[in-house]
């Protein structure tokens, strides 16, 4: 049967309880859904830290919780863990490369880099050229995968710029993400045109914002290698506040039917990180 990658993110960088319930905010409830996650045969773990306000933080000391916890879990040795580098809640490019200082047990196997600047419904993301390129040569230096933020054709072009530059290495693990107001939409002729343009070696997982999730994940696991799914694209199922494994779960059902399964922790591994 074929297989496919499940890219989790549990919470993001905006949303709190207010939003949903369901949404993960503290260290010890990121990591109670990702331990979910991992029993239901998500491969890579895209985590962001939160303050004791609830608020999107950059401090390594937080995610150092976070990610020793997660890899103490149960298939969390095996499974690759990302951070976030974004660039919503904060500019400056050093408190957002931060957490790529740590190491040990706590090093992350990878980290976010969006490509571009970009604006979502009510907030901008700002990614300044310099910005990107700091961050990428920060990965390369303490040995950790970009997991590349693709929102539209653009940014696409920057991942070839960033290799031609020498500053990211194949594989290149890439999310396409859809349904952004100002970006690229789950539209076939979108999609065709990004997966027109991937680097060879390329690894790519397609998600959705909002409402669009379920229709990016049916394009994912058809004509990519997976998903990217969780409650920091999308808090709803059929119009009700959802759980993270409630999300996973219409995953899992979906790819059923196109008769695949979740790739295996070792091969996911491998695929997305490559051999070295």
């Amino acid at each position: 049967m074929d297989t496919y990658l499940i890219n989790f993110c549990p919470t993001g960088a905006v949303n709190g309880k207010d939003q949903s319930p369901h949404l993960p905010i503290t260290v010890d409830e990121i990591i109670e859904d990702c331990r979910q996650a991992l029993v239901l045969g998500a491969h890579l773990l895209h985590l962001h830290a939160r303050d004791q306000e609830g608020q999107q933080s950059s401090d390594p000391g937080i995610y150092r919780e976070l990610i020793e916890g997660v890899r103490a879990l149960p298939g969390g040795s095996e499974a690759v863990v990302c951070v976030t580098t974004t660039g919503r809640a904060q500019s400056d490019p050093k408190t957002r490369a931060a957490v790529l200082g740590l190491t040990g047990h706590a090093q992350p196997d990878m980290a976010s880099l969006t490509l571009s600047s970009l604006n979502f419904m009510q907030q901008a993301s700002v990614n300044a050229p310099q910005t990107i390129e700091y961050l990428a040569a920060s990965m390369k230096e303490a040995g950790i995968k970009p997991e590349l933020e693709v929102f539209d054709l653009g940014m696409l072009n920057m991942v070839h710029v960033l290799i031609k530059k020498g500053l990211i290495e194949p594989p290149f693990y890439i999310n396409l993400l859809l349904g952004n107001i100002a970006t690229a939409q789950t539209h076939l002729h979108h999609v065709a045109a990004l997966m027109a343009d991937l680097p060879n070696e390329a690894v790519v997982c397609v998600g959705g914002l909002g409402r669009f999730q379920q229709h990016a994940h049916l394009l994912g696991l058809m004509y990519a290698d997976g998903v990217r799914v969780g409650l920091e694209d999308n808090l709803h199922w059929q119009g009700k506040p959802v759980s993270n494994a409630q999300l996973i779960e219409t995953v899992i059902a979906q790819a059923k039917l196109l008769g695949k399964v979740p790739e295996s922790p070792n091969r996911a591994r491998l695929r997305v990180l490559g051999a070295g």
